[in-house]
């Protein structure tokens, strides 16, 4: 098989992936469905058919049939009424039950109602019955309650197979008629199961497709109108970002430039005066060179801030920045671990922002390691698709009272640092609603943990 070929499998592949189900979305639709709508039908359906076996039969039971299938699909009506009961009452409280348990009952309760129903339409005039239009009905409700892939097209294609299995019983029970029930009997002797049958099953094939492409076409349009709205808050969030930036920049460059200038005025003025008005005329200039720097550094947030947001894959990005600061070709003594889960949901960010948070961390956990040793880089995805990535280094740690103030400007632990690296993170992690977090104890090196909030939280107004 040529690259090419491949390539193109793999994009049509990746056209039919489902996009994994959104929890509350689907709580709320199994809610909707299965106990707001469906749990009031299933019981005036039941107390029908109750009646109906009992009193007075509404089902056109065909002259001839055997007693031993009416008494049958009679035995398995009660157990079908007890395991209604039950199931529903666990959809009962389908807010407060475990999603799985949720997801496992309306699997279930939908394979039970496929099952009677195929079983009904066996009394009702077997393959031609028109309870039929039932099963159709049941698979589109399972479009709604079950998502989209494996488990709905099986619990579907099951659903196909009791209409089969029916239609199948349907002419046994044909064969071993007499003459005369025969002769009661619509269908002729030795038709089979004929093309209504072929015709009805191609409807109940037909919808389960339907179904599971029309849902996954509304999935992939719900996800991308959530992400054009995630696009629109970050893009929105960093814009503030940067105006606040320019602003203060404008704001406070203006009063640095008028104070430069009188002691520029006042260094000729004391010219020829005392050494010691020149030393504080030199000192007043270095402080504002010093808060020059500030303001260029206030000015890269504004400049860093105007990129434009992507959808980013965190492991390319976490291991292009491996990469960078720990190339393989390179021995520092330092040993990496890596350990990460999978289904990571892209992150909506700018690339210099993820890329500087990342390359900062490594970094600072590389310089805390001078004379070798383990760094420990992990990725996890959270049940709310969260994303956390935490990188530990066995270094020498950080004293107690040092580790509230290693995420302020200019504050560094190093002989050459520059104070910079963790307020940028802290900084770009902030702009995303995200946090960030060190753990550290002297000896034992120190862990940094940020996490990236699968929505966006505003943090800047405009």
């Amino acid at each position: 098989m040529t690259p090419g070929l491949v390539q193109w499998l793999t994009r049509v592949t990746r056209l039919f992936e489902i996009p994994a189900p959104d929890p509350a979305r689907l709580r709320q639709r199994i809610i909707m469905m299965e106990r707001n709508i469906m749990l009031p039908v299933k019981a005036v359906f039941i107390g029908i058919i109750s009646y109906s076996f009992d009193v007075t039969p509404w089902i056109n039971l065909t002259s001839g049939t055997p007693d031993v299938v009416v008494e049958t699909v009679q035995i398995f009506f009660w157990f079908y009424t007890l395991a209604s009961a039950v199931l529903g009452g666990l959809l009962l409280g389908a807010d407060r039950l475990p999603l799985a348990l949720v997801q496992w009952t309306v699997f279930t309760t939908s394979l039970v109602d496929g099952i009677f129903i195929a079983s009904m339409a066996l009394l009702a005039g077997g393959r031609d019955s028109i309870l039929f239009w039932l099963l159709v009905a049941l698979i589109v409700r399972n479009s709604v309650t079950v998502p989209a892939g494996g488990s709905q097209l099986i619990l579907n294609f099951a659903i196909c197979a009791c209409y089969a299995l029916a239609a199948v019983l349907d002419i046994a029970v044909f064969q071993v008629q007499d003459d005369f029930s025969r002769l009661m009997l619509e269908s002729p002797l030795g038709e089979g199961l004929g093309q209504p049958f072929v015709l009805r099953m191609t409807v109940l094939l037909l919808t389960t497709f339907c179904c599971s492409g029309l849902e996954l076409l509304m999935e992939r349009h719900r996800l991308a109108a959530e992400e054009a709205g995630e696009f629109a808050a970050r893009e929105s969030q960093l814009r503030s970002a940067g105006r606040l930036a320019a602003e203060f920049a404008h704001q406070i460059k203006n009063p640095l430039a008028i104070i430069n200038n009188a002691a520029f005025s006042l260094k000729r003025a004391v010219r020829e005066g005392s050494p010691g008005a020149t030393e504080q005329i030199h000192i007043i200039q270095e402080e504002v060179a010093r808060a020059d720097q500030v303001i260029i550094q206030i000015m890269g947030y504004a400049q860093l801030s105007e990129g434009r947001v992507e959808k980013l894959s965190v492991m390319d990005e976490l291991n292009r920045a491996l990469l960078q600061v720990f190339p393989p070709a390179i021995s520092a003594g330092i040993k990496v671990h890596c350990d990460h889960g999978v289904g990571f949901p892209p992150l909506l960010m700018q690339r210099g922002h993820l890329s500087e948070i990342l390359l900062n961390l490594l970094q600072n956990a590389r310089e805390a390691l001078p004379q070798g040793g383990d760094v420990f880089v992990a990725a996890t995805c959270h049940r709310d698709y969260s994303v956390e990535i935490s990188v530990r280094d066995s270094g020498p740690g950080i004293a107690p009272d040092k580790i509230g103030r290693v995420f302020e400007a200019y504050y560094t632990t190093k002989e050459k640092g520059t104070g910079m690296g963790l307020a940028i993170v802290k900084h770009n992690v902030e702009l995303y609603g995200g946090t960030v977090r060190l753990e550290s104890e002297l000896g034992k090196g120190a862990n940094f943990t940020v996490i990236f909030p699968a929505k966006t939280v505003k943090t800047f107004s405009p």
